[in-house]
């Protein structure tokens, strides 16, 4: 079991985490290029914390169980000395990435787990710098890391497959969401943010639509079935023969940028359209089908009265 954890890399990221991981009980030491720096954001967080916890944002005592468990250290090698998990949190930089790693790793007991908060960089070429790389793994947490529940768990073609599950219930007893993928740039995350805005771009620059249109857009269209459904079941629940037809449309103007996936010609030729036939990509049984539409539009009700009690966001 995790229970003591340095931070490094006191900065919006590194801060988020250690707030995070000091509300689920674990004892935090936060380190940075010098103890004045770690000490300053300390204070940030903690006062942070402070109005979060005043507008709800936060449990109560929040501000003082983060003040407590956590502790500004003089030094990486100070921090990183005798705990049972470090997460690297300094900015998306290889060179300084690696030069942190080696020392994080060359300081730490041979027991110690080392994580990265890494965004895109390739969790093997991170671990090229690491001491025993066996024990580092990537866990991505997202911005900002209090608020948002899911995090990428990146091994690396080393990584021991047993310092997982202490991370995985270190992350659940923060509640967080974690899913394990192979190592690949981007990961999952951010391939497809951006993927998407790669084309948000580019329907700009065709003159397709304003940023403040295609923001419209996806708010109010797909991207609001997004907190319940992911792309597969949203897929599975239209109808992949809907989707291949919809491919070849977008081919007549786009050809190979839509080229129609394989692995969706695959299962439409062999009668696996969704849903409707009891599952594509994901398998569900069709007689839980009208319990699934019934979900999704209680989900979008209760969705679209959220953003109605919360009013735009203020960008004007």
């Amino acid at each position: 079991m995790i229970r003591t954890v340095a931070v490094i890399g006191s900065g919006y990221m590194g801060g988020g985490i250690a707030q995070v991981l000091a509300l689920a009980g674990a004892s935090v030491r936060l380190a940075d290029i010098s103890e004045e720096i770690a000490a300053r954001n300390l204070a940030r967080i903690i006062s942070e914390a402070a109005q979060f916890e005043a507008e709800g944002l936060f449990p109560d005592g929040a501000a003082a169980t983060i003040e407590r468990n956590v502790v500004a250290a003089e030094s990486i090698e100070a921090a990183v000395g005798g705990v049972d998990f470090v997460e690297e949190a300094v900015p998306e930089i290889l060179a300084v990435k690696h030069e942190t790693l080696a020392r994080i790793s060359a300081a730490a007991d041979a027991t110690t787990i080392i994580g990265s908060n890494t965004s895109t960089i390739s969790i093997n070429a991170l671990a090229e710098a690491v001491v025993a790389p066996e024990r580092f793994v990537g866990i991505h947490f997202s911005n900002p890391a209090p608020f948002i529940p899911g995090v990428e768990l990146i091994p690396h073609e080393l990584t021991d497959a047993s310092i997982l599950p202490p991370v995985e219930e270190l992350l659940e007893a923060a509640g967080k969401s974690s899913a394990r993928i192979t190592d690949s740039t981007g990961f999952v995350l951010n391939r497809l943010q951006y993927a998407l805005f790669h084309e948000a771009t580019q329907l700009v620059e065709e003159g397709v639509a304003t940023p403040e249109d295609i923001d419209t857009i996806v708010r109010t269209t797909f991207g609001f079935r997004l907190p319940f459904f992911g792309p597969f079941l949203i897929a599975d629940m239209a109808g992949l023969d809907v989707y291949s037809f919809c491919y070849t449309s977008l081919q007549t103007r786009f050809d190979e940028r839509f080229a129609t996936p394989k692995i969706l010609s695959d299962l439409v030729d062999a009668g696996r359209l969704g849903t409707k036939t009891g599952g594509g990509f994901i398998d569900i049984a069709a007689d839980r089908t009208p319990e699934l539409v019934a979900y999704r539009n209680r989900a979008y009700v209760k969705m679209q009265q959220l953003l109605d009690e919360l009013g735009p966001a203020p960008t004007a």
